[in-house]
């Protein structure tokens, strides 16, 4: 039998700079993760994400699932979109989406990542 595995939104996730220099925009970028699963492939993966304010760059090659457990967070994309979230919200950024992730207070959210090709 295949067990379940729980992911505890709650726990402390220690928090370390966590951003390229060249992709940095704005902040002291400390981020963590709790990650609570990954599959044998290595292309799934789900858990619990933490980070301070800050502004970076960003360009998926994965999709990811979010849901966002505190904090606010602005994301705009290259073509000059700009979607604000909070606790409650939840949302897919696909694979090829690029642009800036701004963390505004903060931050807490449950990720599930597809990667559809490793690199």
């Amino acid at each position: 039998m295949t067990a379940l595995t729980r992911i505890a939104p709650a726990g402390d996730i220690a928090l370390a700079p966590a951003v390229a220099a060249d992709r940095l925009l704005a902040g002291d970028p400390r981020q963590g993760v709790a990650n609570a699963y990954s599959d044998a492939s290595g292309q799934f993966h789900a858990g619990v994400w933490a980070a301070e304010p800050a502004t970076w760059r960003v360009h998926y090659t994965e999709h990811e699932y979010c849901e966002i457990l505190e904090g606010r967070i602005r994301m705009r994309h290259e073509d000059g979109t700009v979607e604000e979230v909070g606790p409650g919200d939840r949302f897919v950024v696909p694979a090829g989406w690029i642009g800036t992730w701004e963390v505004l207070e903060r931050a807490r959210k449950v990720y599930v990542i597809f990667e559809p090709a490793l690199r």
